[in-house]
C-alpha cells in the first residue's frame, strides 16, 4: 500500500489535503443525461434479473436462488446512486435527487433521510478518535482494549469477528434494524423516513407475495439483499480499516487530512469497479463528496498523485480483516496478536 507523502512521477499535486479540495471542486457538477443513463444502466438489469429469477421458479428453486444472487452487485450499485443523492451529487435539483434516493432506499431497504444523516456524521468525523460512533465500524484503541473488562473485550471480539461483521450482522442490519430509527428514536423526521421506507417495501413486495406467496421473497428478495449487504459492509470496512489508516484525537484531527489519508483507494478490476460505483476511489470521495461517482475515475486520470496514493489491492484488503485495534503511538491498525506483543514490550 502506498502513501500520499510520496509523489507520483506524473504530476506535482497540491502539498496539503485542503488544497486538494479546492483542486477537485471543478469535478462537482453532475451531468443530468449521464446520471439518468447510469440509473437506467443499473435499474434495467436489476429488474431483468428479478424477472429471470421469477421465470426460473417453475424450473428449479436452486436455479432461482442462483440467479437472484446475481442481483447482489446491482443492488450495491443502486445503493451508490442513493448514496450520491444523499450527497447532492447525483443530480443538481435537490428535490428530484431526494426522490430518486427515496426510491433507491426502498430497493436497498435503507431509509433515505435516516441513512443520509448518519452518513453525513460519518463524513464529518471520520478518523476522529473522540467522535467515534454513528455511521462507523467501532474501533477500539490498544489502550482502551487493555483497560476494558472481560465482557467488554468478549463483546468487541464477537463484534469484530469476520463471520459476524461480514456474514451475520449485515443482513440483520439491513433487513431488521433499518426498520426502526435506532439512534434517532426521538426525532419525528427519522420516524417518517423509516416508516415511509417500510411502506415502500410493503408496496413493492405485497403484489409479489399476492401472486407468488413467500417463495419469490425468500428465494429472490432475501438472498440478493443479504448478499448486497455483506458486500456493502465489506466495502465500507476496507475503505477505512487498513493498517496505515488515519486516526487522531480531536485536537490534532483535521477533516481534510483524515479524508485523504484515512480513506483507501481500493483497486478493483474494471467490472467490479463499475458494479461498486467507483466507491473504491474513496479517498477522492472523502476529499470532495459532491463529486458524482461516475466522475471519480476522471479525477484519477487527471491527477496522478491521487491515482497511486493510498492504494489497497484485493489481496491486501483480505489481510485487513484481521486488524482490529488502533495503536495510537505507532499510528497503525494492529491484530490482537500484534497488540498483545506490543503490550508486553
Amino acid at each position: 500500500m502506498f502513501d500520499l507523502t510520496s509523489k507520483s512521477s506524473t504530476t506535482d499535486g497540491p502539498a496539503t489535503a485542503k488544497e486538494w479540495v479546492r483542486v477537485l471542486a471543478k469535478y462537482r457538477t453532475p451531468n443530468l443525461g449521464r446520471s439518468l443513463f447510469e440509473l437506467a444502466a443499473t435499474l434495467i438489469p436489476f429488474v431483468a434479473i428479478w424477472a429471470l429469477a421469477l421465470a426460473a421458479m417453475p424450473v428449479s428453486y436452486w436455479l432461482t436462488f442462483a440467479i437472484a444472487l446475481l442481483n447482489g452487485p446491482f443492488l450495491i450499485r443502486l445503493f451508490i446512486i442513493q448514496h450520491d443523492c444523499g450527497h447532492r451529487s447525483f443530480v443538481e435539483n435537490r428535490t428530484f435527487g431526494d426522490w430518486i434516493g427515496r426510491f433507491m432506499g426502498v430497493l436497498t431497504v435503507t431509509p433515505y433521510e435516516m441513512w443520509r444523516h448518519a452518513h453525513a456524521v460519518h463524513h464529518s468525523a471520520s478518523g476522529n478518535l473522540d467522535r467515534r460512533g454513528l455511521g462507523d465500524i467501532h474501533t477500539m484503541t490498544v489502550r482502551e482494549y487493555n483497560e476494558a473488562g472481560l465482557m467488554a473485550r468478549l463483546y468487541y471480539r464477537i463484534y469484530r469477528n469476520p463471520i459476524m461483521t461480514f456474514l451475520i450482522a449485515p443482513g440483520i442490519l439491513f433487513l431488521f434494524v433499518n426498520r426502526l430509527p435506532f439512534g434517532f428514536m426521538g426525532e419525528r423526521k427519522f420516524w417518517i423516513s423509516a416508516m415511509g421506507n417500510n411502506l415502500g417495501i410493503l408496496a413493492l413486495l405485497g403484489p409479489i407475495y399476492a401472486f407468488g406467496g413467500w417463495a419469490p421473497i425468500l428465494l429472490i428478495f432475501v438472498p440478493s439483499t443479504v448478499l448486497a449487504s455483506s458486500i456493502g459492509v465489506w466495502l465500507f470496512y476496507v475503505q477505512h480499516q487498513f493498517e496505515h489508516a488515519h486516526w487522531e484525537e480531536d485536537g490534532d484531527w483535521d477533516m481534510h487530512e483524515a479524508a485523504l489519508h484515512g480513506s483507501s483507494h481500493y483497486v478493483l478490476p474494471p467490472l467490479l469497479q463499475w458494479l461498486s460505483g467507483n466507491i473504491g476511489i474513496h479517498h477522492v470521495h472523502h476529499l470532495n463528496s459532491r463529486i458524482p461517482f461516475y466522475r471519480l475515475p476522471e479525477v484519477l486520470r487527471d491527477h496522478g498523485d491521487l491515482a497511486v496514493g493510498a492504494q489497497l489491492t484485493i489481496r491486501e484488503s483480505l489481510a485487513s480483516a484481521k486488524l482490529h485495534l488502533w495503536d495510537e503511538e505507532g499510528k497503525r491498525l494492529l491484530s490482537y496478536k500484534e497488540a498483545r506483543a506490543l503490550s508486553l514490550t
